[in-house]
């Protein structure tokens, strides 16, 4: 739990509006620009039209609010006359044209990096926030369900000029400095780069301490810093069009010699003028309670003046898992009033991290992986939901306390590739975090892992890209359309499947080396020597003590969390754990782990948030010569129509156990039905 204690000086006014009638105002006012058709005015079934509403949202916040005291640095931004902070962030909602045909639920789509995801991951749809054609709208599974789609900037981090959503969130002055680090790399032959990734900024540097910055590269996360001369390097900063004062800036590096594939690059130097970037929870936190309650002066979603939409549920991918995960341990599912803020979470491929979201000079797309960002303040205790004890310190938490002090706990569903497992600490969800107990999942928890499964599915055919194998394509989004719906249910009232994933009592979580694992000797194939291992590390006096600021840079090593992974079966497919049914009907071994080639420089190190598809042989005697162990498929499945019985068969036990629309089951089976006749070169039949 938070407690802020240390002092600064210097403060800076960062947006100044309207005086507001009451000192407890949240949002002041939605400010919507366009209002437009969605998906060229389709029809979807009896829900009808939808309308694309563009826009901004204007937020005031009052520091003295306990519900606010969370809030780093909020207390050293300059108030307003009647003593608020006044701030906005970009706006995007998709509702029903008629609000009587809305379901009466809204999903609070937590933006991935600028970038919505809601309708790409439910509906199939074409990515992208332009929202502008029939694609963006996909097969319409959400508006044909009524739901109302809200997303909003929450990243103060993203440079200007972009159609990413934005927050622009108060920052503190010139006088107010820190020392920041930015890991990178770049590509074989390049003079230069960005220092973060595409369309973010960084922390403008302090010209008087320039000189004092380092750049250094190693070739492995853990691997000793080699320094590189001063006079080898400059850094560039370029102003965006269209941005504000108080804005970030893209910064790049340049090298008087080229650039070395494979090595991390890291530069630390003096900045000034961090983000009061905890807003990015508060900003979310106040928009759903206006939306729930009709607040808000022009709020576009009302009946009469009061609010159509009375549940509300959020759903973030990856670097947004983590956002929700942080966003309720640092209790900020409390509204204002003290009334609960999201009905239900689904923090999806979050693994077992948090984020560097609110703190000093805070870097919101950083994440931590076995080689990349390895060491930045993401994974960090607690890591489960129920409260356990910290392994190294005198102290106990867990990401609901706040929400339970206040009885303002959500219902969630953890979602998790099994690849959370080998690149982003997923079994410290459910575990101790020395890996030695199963943790107590509590009552308004559900957690299901999908078995081999990688971050984000891969295209079909899967390529290689940068790794060893063939990248794995299985896909657990029909599963997640039939849990989105059953989390609606579940907070109606409605029963909720149970938690699906491997644990240490049943054998099916064990530790990752392949004899432990049971991964077969396939030919041509290298099992892990690497896994990501969180490290408590040492940020600090004042991250140790309140988490406020990283003071340290690099952090100093401390000890090792304990990791552990599904255990898997003679084909290498993994147990435990909730199937997708083309892993659970296998034409392969689909893999968690991925690996750099041999002759990459990178090598042995895990290629991030990918797994690996290993296809079977079509038939005994290839396998036979190749030496693979696992039969074939034509072993295993002589006929298309024997592969489909079998898929159909398992199809019908998800829908049976909720995990599965019946709606779903026809396009499997014909999806998968094809995938057969691919790899075995066989006729329809």
């Amino acid at each position: 739990m938070r407690f802020f204690s240390f002092v600064a000086v210097g403060i800076f006014t960062f947006f100044t509006g309207a005086v507001p009638n009451t000192i407890h105002a949240k949002v002041e006012k939605f400010e919507i620009t366009s209002r437009t058709s969605f998906a060229e005015g389709t029809k979807f079934g009896d829900t009808g039209t939808y309308e694309l509403l563009r826009g901004k949202v204007y937020f005031s916040l009052d520091p003295a609010l306990r519900q606010n005291k969370q809030v780093v640095d909020l207390q050293f931004v300059k108030p307003d006359s009647d003593g608020l902070v006044r701030f906005f962030a970009d706006l995007v909602i998709l509702t029903p044209t008629n609000p009587a045909k809305s379901n009466g639920a809204v999903l609070y789509d937590v933006n991935n990096r600028g970038n919505m995801r809601t309708l790409d991951f439910f509906n199939n749809a074409q990515g992208g926030n332009s929202l502008d054609t029939k694609t963006h709208a996909g097969n319409g599974f959400l508006m044909k369900h009524g739901w109302t789609v809200i997303s909003s900037g929450w990243d103060g981090e993203l440079l200007a000029g972009s159609t990413r959503l934005k927050l622009y969130p108060p920052t503190l002055g010139k006088d107010i400095t820190g020392v920041v680090r930015y890991e990178f790399t770049l590509g074989e032959g390049k003079e230069g780069g960005s220092i973060t990734g595409a369309g973010h900024g960084a922390f403008q540097y302090d010209d008087t301490k320039i000189s004092a910055a380092t750049l250094t590269k190693r070739p492995h996360a853990r691997a000793a810093r080699t320094l590189i001369p001063r006079a080898q390097w400059f850094m560039e900063t370029t102003e965006m069009n269209n941005s504000r004062p108080a804005e970030q800036k893209k910064i790049e590096i340049h090298l008087a010699t080229k650039g070395e594939q494979g090595q991390i690059y890291e530069l630390i130097y003096t900045a000034h003028s961090p983000q009061v970037h905890g807003t990015c929870f508060t900003s979310v936190r106040d928009l759903i309670d206006a939306v729930k309650t009709g607040k808000g002066k022009g709020n576009p979603l009302q009946i009469n003046g009061k609010s159509f939409l009375k549940r509300a549920h959020a759903f973030g991918i990856s670097q947004a898992g983590r956002y929700l995960r942080e966003f309720l341990y640092s209790g900020f599912n409390e509204s204002e009033s003290g009334t609960k803020v999201f009905d239900g979470l689904i923090p999806h491929v979050s693994g077992g991290g948090m984020g560097s979201f609110n703190h000093r000079f805070a870097q919101p797309t950083r994440f931590s992986g076995q080689r990349l960002n390895h060491d930045y303040p993401v994974d960090r205790f607690p890591f489960a939901y129920a409260r356990q004890k910290h392994p190294f310190r005198d102290l106990e938490d867990g990401l609901l306390t706040q929400a339970r002090e206040s009885r303002t706990a959500p219902k969630i569903v953890h979602t998790q590739s099994s690849s959370e497992y080998w690149h982003r600490a997923g079994s410290l969800t459910h575990t101790d975090p020395l890996g030695v107990h199963d943790t107590r999942m509590p009552r308004n928890v559900r957690l299901y892992t999908f078995g081999g499964t990688q971050h984000g599915p891969a295209k079909y055919p899967a390529s290689r890209g940068n790794a060893a194998y063939p990248k794995n394509p299985a896909d657990f989004r029909p599963l997640m359309r039939s849990i989105l719906l059953k989390l609606d249910g579940w907070v109606k009232g409605q029963s909720m499947p149970a938690s699906v994933y491997p644990t240490l009592r049943s054998g099916t979580l064990v530790h990752w080396e392949q004899h432990s694992v049971g991964f077969p000797e396939l030919p041509g194939v290298s099992y892990p020597t690497v896994i990501h291992q969180p490290n408590d590390w040492y940020y600090g006096v004042n991250w140790d003590s309140n988490q406020s600021e990283v003071q340290l840079h690099p952090p100093q090593m401390r000890n090792d969390y304990r990791v552990l992974v599904p255990k898997v079966d003679l084909d290498g497919n993994e147990i435990g754990c909730l199937q997708p049914p083309e892993v659970a009907v296998a034409l392969g071994t689909y893999a968690s782990w991925n690996l750099y080639p041999e002759s990459h420089p990178a090598y042995p190190d895990l290629v991030g948030l990918s797994g690996a598809f290993f296809p079977f042989e079509t038939t005994k005697a290839a396998r036979e010569e190749s030496g693979d162990p696992r039969r074939s498929i034509q072993e295993r499945y002589p006929t298309q129509q024997k592969f489909v019985s079998a898929l159909e068969a398992v199809c019908k036990q998800l829908v049976k156990r909720g995990f599965l629309l019946d709606s779903e089951v026809h396009v499997l089976l014909e999806k998968y039905g094809k995938r057969y006749l691919d790899l075995t070169g066989l006729p329809e039949n």
